[in-house]
């Protein structure tokens, strides 16, 4: 492994550009993640926020849907944000997009409602240090059930689980690279093995 971490961001669509930002603000080595091989060359992806169907179809129009697959099997972390969270599922109400079925996790897109339903709430997130994280939901996906091997980290007042995590994967409803606050972004970077993580 390499002295300090270099984390791809999969930028066929979405906000992918943001999350490099904070990435970079922790001391991480970037690369936007467009082909397969690019996959080779670094150590933790994220999988960022956008439109899920569009994701799902420039992923199969770039064959990267079993390079991902056989990514996420290899144990390296793997972060699903918002859209990202839905194509990380196993399970999904909708008949389309086809998720990669990574996490024994069982998701509604838009669960929460259309645009005008987007809302911003505190979260108290198990494993992230500090006050509360500001977190922003924007047409987010709803967490109908987990599996016996997730952990929820974080749930609303209601009790739904807003952040789960399965061994080496991780999940979020919100968007955390929208706020300013990167505590998420450490939190996944500590994900990587021993000495890898700036």
């Amino acid at each position: 492994m390499t002295a300090t971490a270099t984390v791809g961001v999969l930028a066929l669509q979405g906000d992918f550009q943001e999350h490099c930002t904070a990435l970079q603000g922790l001391g991480a080595s970037v690369v936007e993640v467009r082909r397969s091989d690019q996959l080779d060359g670094i150590d933790a992806l994220i999988i960022p926020g956008g439109e899920s169907t569009s994701m799902a179809k420039l992923m199969d129009a770039y064959a990267m849907r079993v390079p991902l697959r056989a990514f996420a099997s290899s144990g390296r972390p793997v972060w699903g944000t918002c859209a990202g969270l839905i194509l990380l599922a196993s399970r999904l109400a909708e008949d389309r997009p086809e998720p990669l079925g990574l996490m024994d996790i069982a998701v509604r897109r838009n669960g929460f409602g259309r645009q005008v339903d987007s809302f911003e709430t505190e979260l108290d997130i198990a494993g992230v240090p500090g006050d509360a994280v500001h977190a922003v939901f924007i047409r987010a996906p709803l967490i109908l059930d987990t599996g016996p091997d997730v952990q929820t980290l974080a749930s609303l007042e209601d009790g739904t689980a807003v952040v789960v995590r399965q061994g080496h994967l991780l999940a979020s409803a919100f968007h955390p690279e929208l706020t300013g606050d990167a505590r998420m972004h450490r939190y996944f970077l500590d994900m990587l093995p021993v000495g890898t993580a700036p």
